[in-house]
């Protein structure tokens, strides 16, 4: 079986390789024109010479053959070249055993060259890390590695500088160019207070930016580990063509066997039957030529590794072929609302108090939702210090999913959240803050109610696009879930045309939803999430996908696909990419198969000689690679 690992150690892209295959090639087309001189026409000194063409190229596979058998693998695609090449000289055909490992030797280095020139792209597109920062120390910017800096430090980018680390914009307004990350071509505006990624450009001005994740956690390092680590996630078509070369190369052999001997046996019992020996011989090695798998075990992994490349460029990131298959498969999508098809920017545009001061409830809200990460809390806290509120002392806290905080905040027990939660505590509230389609943050002291805040969130700007996109793909089974108020998923999936909508879920409830859609028949379901509530559901569905940007780390982790900019039209993106890969690659295997059967009977019948079994299986491999690279140009 050909491996690039394989590849690379025998056949790698150095000079004394080169050198080598040039010294055969010289030996080999002065033998061709020697054969025309009386002197080369003694047998002896045509043999001798051949052998010496042979060598250079031909030692180098024999030690492969050697250490492929010593692992015991005894069916590989070195020792088909071999046994080829010495059943050729058996039979006096020189010219055609140097030609079969030269021009085999020549296709492989050039198959490896298109393999590493693929990996090398993909990596330098994607490894755009800066080797410096000018992190702020002691009164001025010190230039040190990035690895150096910490996490709150000062860091600032010079006009048409890389970003080194995640952080968070010190300057009021800042362009950036992302397409490095996401394959935007248009800058992006980032505000003070707005998260910047390692990778982007700063554009037209110095920024100043805090440092907010260490080196190794950056939004970048997580793309290129994701990226480096696909190999270790096979996908179904890179496993079946490993399981077929297994059995696919020892039946080529037994089949050339019988073409050899098969005959000799007919031969036997028919008077009729002419049985030359060395003819037979011929087509048997011409079949094992041309049996060589190495365009499908190239060619089908390269593809898969192309599409994730592709993939990353977009900011969309495959944790391994398997997802990047199973994409494909994907008829029902399940959406999460707050951060994934909204900006999750929420704006608190009502307050109610009772029995409590305004400036004291919120002094309250901002002591038990400043540690949470969920939009609505950061959306209170932004709230309350814009009113100058002081927080209190809190000396327990408990978050509850789905349900809000628990807490004891300067000795008084406090609960933040929804209406489910004062309710499953026995607090009553007024009856009509279920009214309209607003969020609403209720909070209780001591077990009564004091007041609420009434919160907005607004649609992403490419979700109406996102859903569009998918229908057109006849993704066309949405859902909406969503631990929101019912009444105000209902109206968000009604702007957006999904079909079916559910609030007021728990993570549990979420589960339970996608394990129904997943039990159906037919059926296979992706789950889009961002927040920490997510993480079960993003696990259970057949692909789960992550918003990235804004998305916890435990979704993150979660997923087996992360939205890195945080766009719902990236979904369907993805599920082009995918389907633009699963082409490739059925084209890789149906093409390389079709082409090896063909040229295989026609060896078999007499009709290919060894010339036209090295070209063709060398062309055919070359092809396959050169095919699988284009998703790269998307």
């Amino acid at each position: 079986m050909c491996t690039t690992k394989a590849c690379g150690h025998c056949h790698a892209e150095s000079g004394a390789g080169w050198w080598m295959s040039a010294v055969s090639l010289a030996l080999f087309l002065c033998g061709l024109l020697g054969r025309h001189l009386t002197w080369f026409a003694r047998p002896w000194v045509e043999e001798i010479w051949f052998f010496a063409a042979f060598l250079p190229v031909g030692l180098p596979v024999m030690r492969e053959a050697w250490e492929s058998v010593a692992r015991k693998d005894f069916f590989n695609e070195f020792m088909l070249m071999l046994i080829a090449s010495i059943g050729a000289f058996g039979i006096g055909e020189y010219p055609e055993a140097v030609a079969v490992m030269l021009f085999y030797t020549i296709g492989e280095r050039l198959q490896h060259i298109a393999v590493d020139k693929a990996s090398r792209d993909i990596n330098d597109l994607l490894d755009v890390r800066p080797e410096r920062a000018e992190v702020w120390r002691e009164g001025v910017y010190v230039s040190v590695s990035p690895k150096e800096v910490s996490v709150g430090e000062r860091i600032e980018v010079k006009p048409g500088g890389r970003v080194p680390l995640d952080g968070i914009s010190l300057d009021a307004e800042a362009y950036f160019d992302t397409s490095a990350l996401t394959g935007e071509s248009v800058p992006r505006l980032v505000r003070k207070g707005e998260e910047v990624f390692a990778g982007m450009i700063a554009y037209g001005q110095s920024v100043r930016i805090t440092v907010s994740r260490p080196y190794e956690r950056s939004a970048l390092a997580r793309i290129l580990a994701l990226v480096r680590d696909v190999s270790e996630r096979k996908a179904p078509a890179e496993l079946f063509i490993r399981r077929f070369a297994r059995i696919y190369t020892p039946t080529v052999i037994l089949l050339a066997c019988l073409i050899v001997f098969v005959p000799a046996i007919v031969a036997m019992f028919s008077f009729s039957f002419r049985y030359v020996f060395s003819d037979w011989l011929y087509r048997g090695l011409v079949f094992l030529v041309i049996s060589c798998p190495c365009a499908l075990v190239i060619s089908v992994p390269l593809g898969y590794f192309g599409g994730i490349g592709a993939a990353s460029r977009k900011g969309i990131l495959f944790k391994g072929g398997n997802y990047l298959d199973a994409i494909t498969r994907v008829n029902t999508i399940a959406f999460d609302k707050t951060g994934t098809l909204t900006t999750g920017r929420f704006e608190v545009e009502k307050m109610e108090h009772v029995g409590i001061s305004p400036s004291e409830l919120l002094d309250i809200l901002l002591s038990v939702e400043r540690k949470s990460a969920h939009p609505v809390a950061q959306a209170i806290v932004r709230f309350a210090q814009i009113r100058e509120c002081q927080p209190f002392e809190v000396s327990s806290l408990r978050e509850l999913p789905g349900l809000g905080i628990e807490a004891v905040v300067a000795g008084r027990e406090v609960l933040a959240g929804n209406r489910r939660l004062l309710a499953e505590r026995g607090v009553r509230c007024p009856e009509d803050l279920s009214d309209g389609i607003s969020t609403m943050v209720v909070c209780a002291v001591d077990g009564k109610y004091v007041g609420c805040l009434s919160l907005a969130d607004r649609l992403k700007e490419d979700a109406m696009e996102a859903i569009r996109r998918l229908k057109a793909l006849k993704v066309g089974d949405l859902y909406l879930l969503s631990g929101d108020k019912r009444e105000i998923v209902e109206e968000v999936a009604r702007r957006l045309g999904i079909g079916g909508a559910f609030g007021d879920l728990l993570p549990e409830d979420k589960v339970a939803y996608v394990e129904r859609l997943a039990a159906e028949p037919g059926r296979s379901v992706a789950f889009v999430g961002d927040g920490m509530n997510d993480a079960p559901v993003l696990a259970l569905s057949d692909v789960g996908i992550a918003m990235g940007g804004l998305g916890s780390d435990a979704a993150i982790e979660s997923a087996d696909v992360v939205i890195q900019t945080d766009q719902p039209s990236k979904v369907a993106e993805a599920i082009e990419i995918g389907r633009a890969t699963r082409r490739i690659v059925r084209q890789n295997i149906a093409g390389s198969i079709g082409v090896k059967i063909i040229v295989l009977l026609a060896g078999a019948l007499g009709l290919a000689s060894l010339w036209g079994s090295v070209f063709a299986d060398v062309g055919v491999a070359l092809l396959a690679v050169l095919n699988s690279l284009r998703i790269l140009r998307r």
